[in-house]
């Protein structure tokens, strides 16, 4: 079983940037494609940020792209997402994902384990 578990939520003034952590608990975190998704009130869970096993291989939504990267550190067992210029509409809880299937997900349903989400307010 794999544990997830998100940190570095909170409320930022529009234009701020914030870190956003995901301390998994596998042994096997190396293998994972990891991925930060959010899902803002009344709204779909999206795709924000993905990362291969490697890191070699980044994914970004438009909506955030050049505003935020995802780096990962195996050793610790650690992703990451590093947001700036946030703006109010980046308002949501952020949850973190571990996939097995390997490269090119990108989707919520390519998935296997979550985070509880960890809650980002970009107030105006």
């Amino acid at each position: 079983q794999v544990q997830l578990v998100e940190s570095g939520g909170g409320l930022v003034q529009a234009g701020g940037s914030l870190r956003l952590s995901c301390a998994a608990s596998a042994r096997t975190f190396s293998s994972f494609a990891m991925g930060w998704f959010r899902q803002a009130p009344g709204k779909e869970r999206e795709s924000v940020a993905v990362i291969s096993w490697s890191g070699s291989s980044t994914y970004y939504a438009t909506s955030v792209k050049g505003r935020c990267t995802i780096p990962r550190d195996n050793a610790k067992k650690t992703v990451y997402l590093q947001m700036n210029s946030l703006k109010p509409e980046d308002t949501a809880v952020y949850y973190c994902a571990a996939s097995t299937r390997g490269l090119g997900v990108t989707s919520r349903n390519e998935f296997d384990y979550w985070g509880q989400g960890t809650q980002v307010t970009v107030s105006s």
